[in-house]
């Protein structure tokens, strides 16, 4: 295994550690001048999520009525018995002609929010998963630290902002930065900075993420997406890799 991501894996809680736990719950306050750009400002703001670790579903709570489900193949509000309200198949599709000033549904703001958190809540051990390709480049010096940084290449089965990301790594092996282009979004790319580290269950996880656009000089450019979690909860069940 590539020696910064066994690094950063043991920082974070150790890979045996973190597959034992098969969802993880939290409070989410999502905002951001992206959400209100698209027309979909609040949507997820003090929400209850819900997240697998072995496969990509997300839920959120209280949304149009019912919970919000993401999957990769399908979006879709069901009541408290699960009846389905309202759904969208292949949802990815639906961005297709967006441009810049193009307004979201809550399904567009579903597969943006689902591939997004999906993607956080289970990095560093992620990257451990088959398929990932990682790489060490070239690092990058910022806040009075060197951060090691790590190229991650997605597999196709695994639906995320894009196929190439980089991820920063702190002295200490705990992510610092997470940098990608967002396809949905038509490449516009950003900064993704994690902060506010927590133990829960011997896993360190960052409450506190603030995206800034790629390039600019934070903290004064525009913020375009900020994620604040509470209330964390790992749900464990036996080792999957047995």
């Amino acid at each position: 295994m590539n020696d910064l991501l066994s690094l950063a894996l043991d920082a974070h809680g150790e890979l045996s550690r973190w597959r034992t736990v098969n969802s993880i719950s939290a409070r989410i306050d999502v905002g951001g001048l992206l959400f209100e750009w698209k027309g979909v400002a609040g949507l997820f703001s003090d929400k209850k999520v819900f997240a697998d670790t072995g496969r990509q579903r997300l839920v959120v709570d209280d949304i149009g009525g019912g919970s919000l489900v993401y999957t990769p193949e399908r979006v879709w509000i069901e009541d408290n018995v699960g009846r389905v309200l309202d759904e969208r198949v292949d949802p990815a599709r639906a961005f297709e002609g967006h441009l810049q000033d193009t307004r979201w549904d809550v399904f567009h703001a579903a597969v943006f929010n689902g591939r997004a958190l999906w993607t956080y809540l289970t990095q560093p051990f992620l990257y451990a998963e088959p398929g990932f390709e990682v790489e060490e480049v070239e690092p990058l010096q910022e806040d009075w630290e060197v951060w090691r940084s790590l190229l991650v290449k997605f597999p196709e089965t695994v639906a995320s902002h894009t196929r190439s990301q980089i991820t920063r790594i702190g002295p200490d092996g705990l992510i610092r930065r997470h940098d990608y282009a967002v396809d949905l979004l038509g490449g516009a790319s950003g900064m993704n900075y994690a902060s506010e580290y927590r133990e829960i269950d011997g896993i360190m996880m960052p409450t506190r993420r603030r995206v800034y656009p790629q390039g600019v000089q934070r903290p004064d450019g525009p913020l375009l997406v900020t994620i604040d979690l509470a209330d964390v909860v790992l749900d464990h069940w036996e080792d999957r890799s047995r």
